[in-house]
């Protein structure tokens, strides 16, 4: 079978739909169910002809009663950019079956992820292969992002039409969160660019309040772990998941101190690196994004051994080397001290899976200006930079 681009396909936007299938039979999508298939994605609305569940005939099209209609469709072996589907189908006109067309289409809600080809409908198409069938492409599949999906059974004609069944009755799905085989891709590329390893002491977090808020600290004055927002790469398996509260450890090359700016608030919890980062505690690498700016962002966890934070990661995310990793390392001195560093050329989010005492920290105020432009709260990440994406969703 030859291999062909999918970039070959867009030229089909507004051709009638079995131009756009008859384009579609000479591409491929790599995978090893032979899948053979192309989106119809016209920039702009897309055309009579190419609108989703067409149920009339039209264009060579003719929708014929002596095709099984699919029945009982099962969506499984869900990931962030695939999906394997099946359904039944009666024993009439099976023999004259020479293709599966798919409807696939983001499901309509308000909070949906603002990534290209957003709200345009993909039309696949697929020799007839024996059930279940793996569907991938990234082009086309976001991570944590809910889809519906309906299909016809084709038969091709001499003369290149084709007739085809009713559409069946659409279902629905979400696509899963990153693997840990996307993470390690993830991670691979921030260790790209992270930079020369400086040294620092402490872990600080600036906020708003002078004080903790009554809401986030026990009457013993523990500051309570929180649920992560959903800043950064939307497949991440941590956003809106992980509990943990998030510090800082970025220093002035020339001063070694924190920076003297805030983008959160004038006011700046600190602690000793020690009480968070130890030889009791596990690294994890969690994400790696940008803001449709320079500046990258590495986001890790500290979870203590054996805490539920550090159960909640293994298995989720690639686990650190504690003394060895490029981002933030923690070594053990001949003397017995612990020294630690962090990379200078990314920004490191530290999320602290369990509560803090807050009377082993102080409270200062941050003598720089506040740069609440470079919040990262809920901040969605660039989804054309090369840099810090991979091929398997955003």
């Amino acid at each position: 079978m030859k291999r062909a681009c999918y970039r070959a396909h867009e030229d089909c936007r507004c051709l009638p739909l079995e131009d756009c299938l008859n384009a579609a039979d000479r591409l491929c999508v790599e995978d090893v169910e032979q899948w053979v298939g192309a989106s119809c994605t016209p920039q702009k609305a897309p055309c009579s002809d190419c609108s989703a569940g067409v149920a009339s005939a039209g264009n060579g099209m003719a929708v014929v009663g002596d095709l099984p209609v699919p029945q009982n469709i099962c969506i499984s072996n869900i990931t962030c950019d695939s999906f394997r589907i099946s359904w039944d189908m009666t024993e009439l006109g099976r023999e004259r079956i020479t293709h599966f067309f798919i409807d696939l289409n983001k499901k309509e809600n308000q909070d949906s992820n603002k990534f290209k080809h957003k709200e345009i409908p993909t039309k696949l198409v697929a020799k007839a292969v024996p059930l279940p069938m793996t569907v991938r492409g990234h082009w086309f599949l976001s991570p944590r992002t809910e889809y519906t999906v309906s299909v016809q059974t084709a038969a091709k004609k001499p003369d290149g039409e084709y007739d085809v069944s009713p559409w069946s009755e659409i279902v629905q799905f979400c696509t899963a969160d990153y693997s840990l085989l996307h993470l390690n891709q993830l991670l691979q590329k921030a260790e790209l660019v992270s930079g020369r390893m400086l040294p620092f002491s402490v872990f600080y977090r600036n906020q708003q309040e002078a004080l903790l808020h009554p809401d986030r600290y026990t009457p013993q004055r523990h500051l309570l772990p929180a649920v992560k927002d959903d800043s950064g790469s939307h497949g991440s398996p941590i956003s809106g998941k992980l509990r943990g509260i998030f510090f800082s450890c970025n220093t002035e090359f020339n001063t070694g101190e924190p920076p003297q700016d805030s983008p959160y608030g004038p006011h700046r919890f600190q602690i000793r690196a020690d009480l968070l980062f130890n030889l009791s505690t596990n690294i994890y690498f969690g994400d790696f994004y940008c803001m449709y700016t320079s500046y990258h962002y590495v986001i890790l966890v500290l979870a203590p051994a054996g805490s539920g934070g550090d159960a909640f990661c293994r298995g989720r995310l690639p686990l650190l080397d504690r003394s060895g990793n490029a981002f933030l390392t923690c070594r053990a001195e001949t003397d017995g001290s612990l020294s630690f560093c962090h990379a200078q050329d990314v920004i490191l989010e530290v999320i602290y899976t369990e509560p803090v005492d807050v009377t082993l920290g102080s409270v200062t105020r941050v003598s720089g200006h506040q740069l609440m432009s470079l919040s990262t709260a809920n901040a969605k990440k660039d989804p054309s930079c090369k840099v810090c994406n991979i091929s398997a969703g955003r």
